[in-house]
């Protein structure tokens, strides 16, 4: 018998868990508020990248449809009194596409391949009666009651607030570095700043991810509305990357210097960082399971969530097409599978939130064991794709000091061997 799975959300996780259903023979219904000839018009969704292993499951998909137009790695920029600048190296690139593009155009892959997609908002006590008509329903989307389905977890979820005042925006007129890439921007005891070069409507722009501190000078940021004054929000935060970021303040052309399509192009407020438990029964007593921003949330301060989202899409669907029977002993093997990257992702987010601003005594010697080992940043860079690896680093003291001791050791003892040589 054909296996029917309803999805309740139209984001990464769901077009992508519905296009590999899809793809394994599934009968699948996305229900959606949006229709993909909406999206042009909405405001800036988010400021999202896809680490090369979110790429390498869109081309498996059939959906990579901007092969051309990735980055290569990470620039880092240090606020210290003499300023750290280091590079480091991805293997493969990874890229950022507008969602307000890449949504709408999933949605038209989802369609064209045989998935159905209803369109409309669906109300709490809808979720019962729709549940009947699948083996499974899958909710994406946190908007409303939905989340709300999920119980709190607590032991991951250590925040009740944000913790950060986000300005998110889409900018023309910043020159690009030497190599295309991403550069990470800390200004110590204020904020943070990703710079991502990101596919829009009109080419190529820079997205800036600007995570203030609260209660810091650039929380003005996330208060300051453009369209009050566009001019003057723009010579507002001129002012602040001069001050605060001046690496990326120095590759700006004033003239130029401007949200990239129009005022939609910005987006401000700020994100409680939630893990939720996995599945939900119904009074009817099916299942919903959850994913995507329903199962964890984080700030995108490391650009963990869409990754982690699409990863945990695909184990999902793996599961679903290998299990006849979609019980509680089939989402033990969903978590078991999902649950290390998911929540390393989280709690490697999590910690660095709470380091950054005090620079930790070991955070600061491994930033300077990156900045003077180009080897080191290049491993760091690339386990932006595996955020369980840096979790195996940052989860304790320990570890980060083993980490740096047991990468630099064997560096010094080759130094070592070729002095002996030379003498």
């Amino acid at each position: 018998m054909t296996k029917k799975v309803g999805i309740v959300g139209a984001g990464t996780a769901g077009l992508q868990l519905g296009l590999h259903l899809l793809e394994n023979g599934i009968e699948t219904t996305i229900f959606t508020d949006r229709r993909p000839d909406e999206y042009a018009g909405m405001r800036l969704l988010n400021t999202v990248a896809h680490h090369h292993v979110t790429i390498a499951r869109e081309d498996k998909l059939g959906v990579n449809h901007w092969p051309n137009d990735g980055y290569y790695g990470h620039y880092y920029w240090v606020g210290t009194p003499e300023p750290l600048e280091f590079y480091g190296s991805l293997e493969k690139p990874s890229r950022a596409i507008d969602y307000r593009i890449y949504q709408p155009k999933l949605m038209e892959d989802f369609a064209a391949r045989g998935g159905t997609i209803e369109f409309g908002l669906i109300a709490h006590e809808d979720i019962e009666d729709i549940s009947n008509k699948f083996d499974l329903l899958v909710v994406c989307t946190g908007k409303g009651p939905f989340g709300q389905m999920f119980t709190h977890d607590p032991e991951y979820s250590p925040f009740d607030r944000p913790q950060r005042a986000l300005c998110c925006g889409l900018f023309k007129g910043i020159a690009e570095p030497e190599t295309r890439a991403v550069v990470m921007n800390f200004a110590l005891g204020q904020g943070e700043m990703i710079e991502i070069p990101t596919l829009s409507f009109n080419g190529m722009c820079t997205a800036l991810v600007m995570e203030n501190h609260i209660g810091g000078d650039l929380e003005i940021l996330a208060k300051t509305k453009y369209d009050d004054d566009p001019k003057a929000f723009i010579a507002l935060l001129l002012e602040k990357l001069k001050k605060h970021y001046p690496a990326c303040a120095a590759r700006i052309n004033e003239d130029e210097f401007d949200l990239a399509n129009s005022s939609l192009d910005i987006m401000q407020g700020g994100v409680t960082p939630t893990v939720r438990n996995s599945y939900a029964r119904l009074p009817n007593g099916r299942l919903a399971i959850a994913l995507g921003d329903v199962q964890a949330v984080v700030d995108p301060v490391l650009g963990q969530g869409a990754n982690m989202a699409s990863y945990a899409a695909i184990i999902l669907g793996e599961e679903i097409v290998a299990n006849h029977v979609l019980d509680e002993r089939f989402i033990e093997k969903v978590d078991a599978r999902r649950r290390d990257r998911v929540m390393s992702a989280t709690r490697w987010t999590n910690y660095m939130l709470t380091n950054l601003p005090s620079l930790k005594p070991e955070l600061v010697q491994f930033i300077g064991a990156l900045s003077q080992n180009p080897k080191l940043a290049d491993e760091f860079t690339e386990n932006f794709n595996f955020p369980e690896k840096q979790w195996d680093c940052f989860s304790s003291d320990e570890r980060v000091n083993d980490w740096i001791g047991s990468r630099l050791a064997p560096s010094a003892a080759n130094d070592e061997q070729a002095l002996a040589a030379a003498e």
